[in-house]
């Protein structure tokens, strides 16, 4: 099975045209043709990522968020970035990233967090242009109706949080949720068009939580732990695709923010 084949079954599930025009998803690093002798599967890549990746006897990464951003005029040891480019070309390790193509994709990171609170009937509700089934969020409705209160705890639960920042709390059910992993506060509008009740996102700018009292629950959880179980897509694709490829979830936590 060669790197190129795990590639490739990853775009077919979340084509490389679906990212966003400032994204740099796909292959960041590393020879394609090269056999893969497992896949570490990751939210963010760094340097301990790679060391992990090297105890697991991988030569592939496969993260959401990019490595690369943006060119690079140097490659030594003055950012993370650059000395974890270094660290993997040495041991031969390939990086490829899965980003907004994998967010705006049926089945990718926004259907992974509905089945995680248990969502219903689950549909983009911001859905991409030229006709693509496609969509930067979803909307689904939960089994029952629950208050405010409820709903928050739940959430805080199913994506193992130690806070998460609301607005006002809704002083009538919630049954209807709207979706968007990471920074999601671009579609709070379109959600409260969609009929939504909360809204739950990784993300969101200060002021954008003003005048929503009583229209909307706002729901952030953090952009980390929105798509921590972005892996877990990873590994379905991959796993269908390539039976027989060691594949292992990253047991190396990258955020980079904690909670005091």
């Amino acid at each position: 099975m060669k790197i190129k084949e795990v590639i490739c079954a990853l775009e077919r599930f979340a084509p490389l045209p679906l990212q966003e025009d400032w994204d740099n998803a796909g292959l960041q690093l590393g020879l394609t043709e090269t056999e893969a002798s497992g896949a570490l599967l990751c939210l963010d890549v760094n340097e301990r990522i790679v060391d992990e990746a090297i105890s697991k006897g991988c030569n592939l990464i496969v993260s959401h968020h990019p490595l690369l951003f943006r060119g690079l005029k140097t490659i030594s040891d003055a950012d993370y970035v650059q000395r974890t480019v270094m660290k993997a070309i040495r041991a031969g390790i390939a990086v490829v990233s899965m980003h907004t193509n994998m967010d705006n994709a049926r089945g990718g990171v926004n259907f992974k967090m509905a089945e995680k609170m248990g969502l219903a009937d689950v549909e983009f509700f911001a859905p991409k242009g030229g006709g693509a089934d496609a969509g930067s969020g979803v909307i689904g409705s939960l089994p029952q109706a629950v208050a405010a209160d409820d709903f928050v705890i739940g959430v805080k639960k199913q994506f193992d949080v130690e806070c998460a920042m609301c607005n006002e709390l809704l002083r009538r059910p919630i049954r209807r949720v709207a979706i968007c992993g990471g920074a999601g506060d671009f579609l709070l509008g379109e959600a409260i068009k969609a009929g939504a009740d909360a809204f739950v996102t990784g993300e969101m700018h200060y002021h954008v939580y003003f005048g929503h009292e009583q229209e909307i629950q706002i729901c952030v959880i953090g952009h980390y732990q929105s798509e921590q179980y972005t892996n877990e897509i990873f590994k379905s694709i991959i796993g269908e695709a390539c039976p027989d490829l060691p594949l292992f979830l990253a047991e190396t936590n990258t955020n980079p923010i904690i909670y005091l």
